[in-house]
């Protein structure tokens, strides 16, 4: 019966996101095309889904290799710049022509150390590679990608595990938003990049192209999806968890468990790049709040509340936690209490802790104890007869 207990709560881990997927895709476009739901939600939707993009490439890393990662909001900072500066080029009021006929993006100009006519006045040549999308799409997934090689190199090759690991992820987390945040940088410093007004020549003000991004982050989604349960259910995912159970004892059967820890991160890296990259035109501005340190810890509650080391709860986490975020920031009168958008973090928190201590699986897990009590019920009742 345990046996059959187990197969039941595999399906269940395999059911539940392709659920998400059917409704993301089928369901949401239908209401939306009904009228039941406006754009604004429809797009809020597609954020929200770039959200558990980031938090699948996590749950790799964290959940089947045992490595806590706090820079994943960088990752995902760096493939948003590449995207926002690629629709910076694109938008907003015709700015100045420097010198080399080069059209200086408007919200670059804003910040920008020289005055008009000044000889140096040009567009800096770290962003003329991001003109066109093809090429943006490439190094917002390379750029990530090399951060977290970097990162991980020097990291694994030192044998620095645990909690050091955390802290020095999350030391190059701020590091990387004090950077950004610099005006000299010529990244916009902490006003962000703005005023993005087309994605491939079309309008993103356009309801049509809305529906678009969120179809594709939704289809990016399940890729990613698809991509992290292939790695996972093979022999290189069985070695990923051999590392996270006893990465000591796997030294000694000769393995070399940072080539693999460093192929987690850096999959992970590029995969929270992409879900930058489409977060930043559905967004409409893009600022180094999205690399705080608060928001890599963020990533890891939804991981933790979802569900670690299962995939499809990472999903169900980054959703829910920002769905309950958007209703729990809106003020309301509730009986004797006035109800305020600081009060979330209060909630977030009671949420966080509740799931650690009463469902240490999250809520995937929680999902397949509810289901599997009703299939143990079954099954004796079977046995009875």
């Amino acid at each position: 019966m345990a046996k059959q207990l187990s197969i039941v709560n595999c399906q269940l881990s395999i059911f539940v996101p392709w659920v998400l997927f059917f409704v993301g895709l089928v369901v949401i476009p239908l209401l939306y095309y009904t009228g039941l739901i406006t754009i604004g939600t429809v797009n809020m939707l597609g954020r929200y889904m770039a959200f558990a993009i980031v938090a699948v490439g996590l749950d790799l890393v964290w959940g089947y290799t045992g490595i806590l990662s706090l820079c994943q909001a960088f990752f995902f900072a760096l493939g948003g710049y590449a995207m926002g500066m690629y629709l910076a080029h694109h938008g907003g009021p015709g700015g100045i022509i420097d010198a080399n006929n080069w059209k200086m993006p408007a919200c670059l100009y804003v910040v920008y150390p020289y005055k008009v006519g000044e000889a140096d006045a040009l567009v800096p040549w770290f962003w003329k590679p991001f003109y066109t999308l093809p090429v943006t799409a490439i190094l917002g997934l390379l750029i990530p990608g090399l951060a977290a090689l970097a990162i991980g190199y020097f990291g694994f090759r030192s044998r620095v595990r645990g909690v050091y690991f955390a802290i020095l992820t999350q030391a190059i987390t701020v590091a990387g938003w004090l950077v950004f945040c610099m005006n000299n940088m010529k990244l916009c410093g902490t006003n962000g990049l703005t005023r993005f007004d087309r994605i491939a020549g079309f309008k993103l003000a356009s309801p049509n192209v809305k529906v678009s991004l969120y179809i594709i982050t939704l289809l990016a989604l399940v890729g990613v999806y698809t991509l992290c349960r292939y790695v996972v259910k093979s022999r290189l995912g069985r070695v990923l968890i051999a590392i996270r159970d006893d990465e000591t004892t796997l030294r000694f059967s000769g393995y070399k468990p940072y080539t693999y820890k460093l192929f987690a991160f850096v999959l992970a890296g590029m995969i929270a790049g992409l879900g930058g990259m489409l977060y930043a035109p559905q967004m409409g501005i893009f600022t180094p709040t999205n690399m705080e340190a608060s928001a890599s810890i963020l990533v890891v509650v939804w991981v933790a509340v979802g569900g670690r080391g299962t995939l499809s709860g990472p999903i169900l986490g980054a959703l829910a936690v920002n769905l309950l975020y958007n209703f729990f920031t809106s003020e309301r009168n509730l009986l004797l209490l006035t109800w305020k958008a600081e009060y979330w973090q209060f909630v977030l928190g009671g949420l966080f802790i509740g799931v650690v201590l009463l469902f240490p699986g999250g809520l995937i897990d929680l999902w397949r104890r509810l289901v599997g009590i009703g299939q143990h019920a079954q099954m004796s009742n079977s046995d009875n007869r």
